[in-house]
């Protein structure tokens, strides 16, 4: 990774400072970045954890986001003030453009972690657009995050877990959301016949969400953003034979653009969808899993 030389100054002064408060045991360069997907206007997005039983004290954070703000102090959130996943930090206007500040608890990362190699996943929906925040991104950031501070080798540590996609989370990933899916659309056959386009465009968008989860976990990636979802997808995760059914990208995009608004073209959009989720059904068998519904729909 090549930073411009801006940019990289005002990183190794953030580094330099976070890495001398009392309560930081790891500071990491992630977000575009650290995957490789940066353009010229994108943040900069530093993390920085603390141990649950010790935790850093928020003004020291305030502090250093002062210091480098060209805008005034700016507004540093106290723990878990954005949520219970993206627990915290700041958004600060630097003379190298915008940089994110965002905490994480190394002891909620690491169950996490654990409980991802059980095949335990959790989605909180509120917590962010497009469709919210699955628990398997902690181990996107575990993966692709650059370390700029890890004395006691803690990233270190967190990366080995991550480096084989645990067959548990495979299975649970792939199982579980097709059948959402399913129930999603069973659900919006039931509104098109109404001519109900509210509740259509929702179920809709919301079985593509889950197909998403699918496929990544199909393609052993793990999920790191909606925003870069359907390009990644479209790349075929880069894979030499990928999982992904030809042309997904664009059918799920030319349906969801178009869903109609009478019954008659609500439901063809959700016959499109389902023969996409079918799709996808017959992948999941093809690597191996025997899907079935997790109740039986009458």
């Amino acid at each position: 990774m090549t930073l411009p030389a801006e940019k990289q100054a005002l990183l190794d002064t953030i580094t330099t400072r976070l890495s001398a408060v009392p309560g930081v045991v790891a500071v990491v360069l992630g977000g575009s970045y650290a995957r490789g997907m940066a353009r010229p206007d994108s943040d900069l997005d530093v993390a920085m954890y603390y141990a649950e039983d010790s935790p850093f004290r928020i003004e020291d954070i305030r502090r250093v986001a002062a210091e480098i703000s060209i805008a005034g102090p700016p507004d540093v959130t106290d723990f878990y003030g954005w949520g219970p996943w993206v627990n915290g930090g700041a958004w600060i206007r630097t003379t190298a453009g915008k940089v994110d500040f965002i905490y994480r608890n190394l002891d909620q990362v690491r169950r996490t972690l654990d409980e991802a190699a059980r095949g335990v996943t959790h989605h909180h929906f509120d917590q962010q657009p497009a469709f919210g925040f699955y628990s398997v991104t902690y181990l996107a950031e575990t993966r692709v995050c650059l370390p700029l501070h890890d004395p006691a080798g803690h990233i270190a540590s967190l990366k080995r877990q991550v480096e084989v996609y645990p067959p548990l989370l495979k299975e649970k990933l792939v199982l579980s959301n097709l059948w959402l899916a399913e129930f999603s659309l069973v659900h919006a056959a039931a509104y098109a016949e109404r001519g109900d386009v509210y509740a259509v465009s929702g179920a809709l968008t919301r079985t593509g969400a889950f197909l998403t989860q699918v496929l990544f976990a199909l393609n052993e990636t793990y999920f790191m953003t909606d925003k870069t979802a359907m390009a990644e997808i479209a790349a075929g995760f880069h894979a030499h034979a990928p999982l992904v059914p030809p042309g997904y990208v664009q059918q799920l995009s030319r349906i969801l653009a178009r869903l109609g608004e009478t019954p008659a073209d609500l439901s063809a959009s959700t016959r499109a969808v389902s023969e996409l989720w079918a799709s996808v059904v017959e992948l999941a068998k093809e690597a191996g899993f025997g899907y079935r519904p997790a109740f039986t729909l009458v």
